[in-house]
């Protein structure tokens, strides 16, 4: 993927809360996607005590959810552990995996929030509006908002409420198990992102890109078999 950059990394807190005021304008909560043959998950972790960020981005085809390229990147860490701010720490690496594929996705599954963001600019906003591609935020725990009591059953959800607005939704993907906090990143509708990342959890809690990525970033390459 080609990456053109819209800023610096090198930023104060204060700077970052500028940029998410500034580009959060630009995201689509409305369905701009093509036909999906593709899905990406992509994830951080952390080496050298927080000092490297390791990216990696798995891509699968869709709907079959087969394993088609990987590809991971590191960086020094440049942006402090910011509640809010996640962006701005994970994404300069998931840029440099993301330019390392050869295979553009038509949808990136962040590990991460979309909309469901105190300014309504989480990860998976700002990945979307970098690289324009669509982009769904699931994020395996709550950053802000309330909902009623989700029903046990798979494929049950609730909305997300936060000041008034629905910004997600909480989703069962897996009956028995604790839910998912599902929201649009960019250029996809909260029922669509839904409806995607049920289909890319046939089986375990989070999506098969997100297990993918998230190995992956945590230097597992090489187990290809991966546990709930």
């Amino acid at each position: 993927m080609k990456i053109n950059p819209r800023h610096s990394w090198e930023l104060t807190v204060e700077e970052a809360r500028a940029i998410q005021e500034q580009l959060r304008s630009e995201v689509i909560t409305e369905d701009r996607l093509a036909p999906v043959q593709y899905v990406a998950g992509v994830d951080a972790g952390f080496e050298d005590s927080g000092t490297i960020t390791r990216a990696a981005v798995a891509v699968l085809s869709f709907p079959d959810l087969q394993l088609r390229e990987t590809a991971i990147a590191r960086r020094p860490t440049t942006f402090p552990y910011v509640p809010g701010f996640l962006s701005f720490r994970e994404i300069p690496a998931v840029l440099d995996a993301l330019e390392k594929i050869s295979i553009t996705p038509d949808l990136i599954l962040c590990d991460g929030q979309g909309i469901a963001h105190p300014r309504r600019f989480g990860i998976a906003c700002h990945l979307g509006v970098l690289v324009e591609v669509p982009t769904i935020g699931v994020a395996k725990s709550l950053l802000v908002g309330k909902y009623a009591e989700v029903s046990d059953e798979r494929g049950g959800w609730q909305p997300l409420l936060f000041q008034g607005d629905t910004i997600g939704a909480v989703l069962r993907t897996r009956t028995g198990v604790k839910p998912v906090y599902v929201s649009s990143g960019h250029r996809v509708s909260l029922t669509t992102a839904i409806e995607y990342v049920l289909r890319c959890t046939p089986k375990y809690r989070l999506p098969e890109t997100t297990r993918w990525a998230d190995k992956l970033s945590r230097g597992k390459e090489g187990e290809r078999n991966l546990t709930n």
